[in-house]
């Protein structure tokens, strides 16, 4: 993981380009508004913000209070109160998505493509739940029934995040396909869920891009060239990645009390995964890669 210094200085590097831009595009009104400065600077609150998914901490409120006021209060000398921070996340998630974006890595021209589950809350408490009742939906995975939304993910095979999309529960993994490979090249290696004729022939002919899938069991047996077998096999890379952002990043918990908090939380783990040093890897001999 990045050093807080490392953290704070690309967060800056970008809040320095992005901020002037951004001011210039939001829209006002012909009113006289007070624009009061906020003791922490736009960099410093995201930063905090993302190096929370970079700790070992799984409540926010605990690591306020004890790792930033406690140990951090010489870096970060003009800190808020817990409630007053909490106040700030929000206007936080637009900064915050397209840091995100800047932090994606390069099409090689092998990707892998999956979906998990968000859920926000315990089954049982589906039908009292009132954060996201107006937005989550009701999904099934393979194991079962869940509330929340799905993150899809394309990445790499060196293991870098390429493109993500959020969707409600229950929508099918197959439709947030295309806008997900916008701008990608080459082979891409999915699970069964993904199999649809249509697709197939959208990305190829639309986008150029070859859609590899293992074939379900009541398909017929098809050729497959020796690469593509390969592929399939290691297609758990991306399922590695899963696992890394809902245990070590925490992108999902059952304690939001706000939708924009929701994304705010789900888009700094994303970050922070981006900027580990380590990644799982495909180690594909080049030879074997097709040209992106």
């Amino acid at each position: 993981m990045l050093s807080l210094e490392e953290l704070f200085c690309s967060v800056d590097d970008f809040c320095l380009l992005f901020e002037p831009l951004w001011h210039k595009q939001l829209i006002r009104d012909a009113l006289k508004h007070r624009h009061r400065h906020r003791q922490l600077c736009l960099s410093e609150i995201m930063t905090i913000e993302i190096a929370f998914h970079q700790s070992h901490y799984r409540s926010f409120k605990a690591f306020y209070q004890e790792k930033v006021h406690g140990q951090w209060s010489a870096a970060f000398p003009k800190l808020v109160s817990y409630q007053r921070f909490v106040e700030w996340m929000p206007s936080t998630l637009m900064p915050l998505s397209i840091y995100l974006h800047s932090c994606f890595g390069q099409c090689t021209g092998v990707s892998v493509m999956d979906s998990t589950k968000i859920a926000v809350c315990h089954n049982r408490r589906i039908k009292s739940h009132k954060v996201f009742k107006d937005i989550g939906r009701r999904g099934k995975t393979s194991v079962d029934w869940f509330f929340g939304f799905k993150l899809h993910l394309i990445c790499n095979d060196q293991g870098e995040l390429l493109n993500i999309a959020v969707t409600a529960g229950n929508i099918d993994d197959r439709k947030p396909v295309l806008t997900l490979l916008k701008g990608l090249s080459g082979k891409v290696v999915a699970d069964r869920g993904y199999i649809s004729q249509k697709l197939f022939e959208q990305m190829l002919t639309q986008m150029g891009i070859q859609l590899i899938t293992k074939p379900k069991r009541n398909m017929k047996n098809k050729l497959m060239p020796l690469i593509d077998k390969l592929l399939i096999r290691k297609r758990s890379i991306i399922e590695t990645i899963i696992d890394q952002l809902k245990n070590i990043s925490h992108i999902e918990h059952s304690r939001h009390r706000s939708p924009v908090n929701f994304l705010v939380n789900l888009v700094c783990g994303l970050i922070a995964y981006c900027h580990q040093p380590k990644k799982p890897s495909l180690n594909i001999n080049a030879f074997f890669l097709p040209s992106a």
